[in-house]
């Protein structure tokens, strides 16, 4: 028999899924709580929030990480970082002279050279097995034609 979907069965899946759907969004709303830390409220929606946040300038900002450093130091017990002290400038990036870098490249041009003489085998001795090949190859086509 062909069951009918008729609109009251079609509401009541809707009424089963959004139970569902509040179900999960809460307990997703307790694991991000018990993950960061806060409290299990409900957040507020995008629409409820009004306005951004606030927006501090550089020296506001600088304020706070002092206060906040003083915090911890005092709750560590350790003596409070001192205002006055300013960063240290970064020192220049150091580059190679002119000189240097020509005694670089002549001394990897004189490694590669050698490397290159130590791996290749002499040149006479390589010359012969070419022509050695080239004699036992044509031997074999001569015999093989007659």
């Amino acid at each position: 028999m062909p069951t009918k979907l008729n609109s009251e069965l079609l509401t009541a899946a809707i009424e089963g899924f959004e139970a569902q759907k509040a179900r999960i969004d809460d307990q997703i709303r307790e694991l991000r709580a018990k993950l960061s830390g806060g409290s299990v409220e409900p957040a507020a929606t995008p629409e409820a929030s009004g306005r951004g946040r606030k927006k501090f300038s550089a020296a506001s900002r600088r304020k706070m990480a002092l206060a906040q450093k003083a915090r911890w130091a005092k709750i560590r017990g350790e003596s409070e970082p001192s205002k006055t002290a300013a960063p240290e400038p970064a020192k220049p990036k150091r580059r190679i002279s002119e000189e240097g870098m020509k005694r670089i490249i002549a001394a990897t041009k004189k490694r590669w050279r050698l490397a290159k003489a130590k791996k290749a085998p002499p040149a006479a001795t390589k010359k012969a097995a070419v022509k050695k090949k080239a004699a036992v190859k044509a031997a074999p086509v001569e015999t093989a034609a007659v």
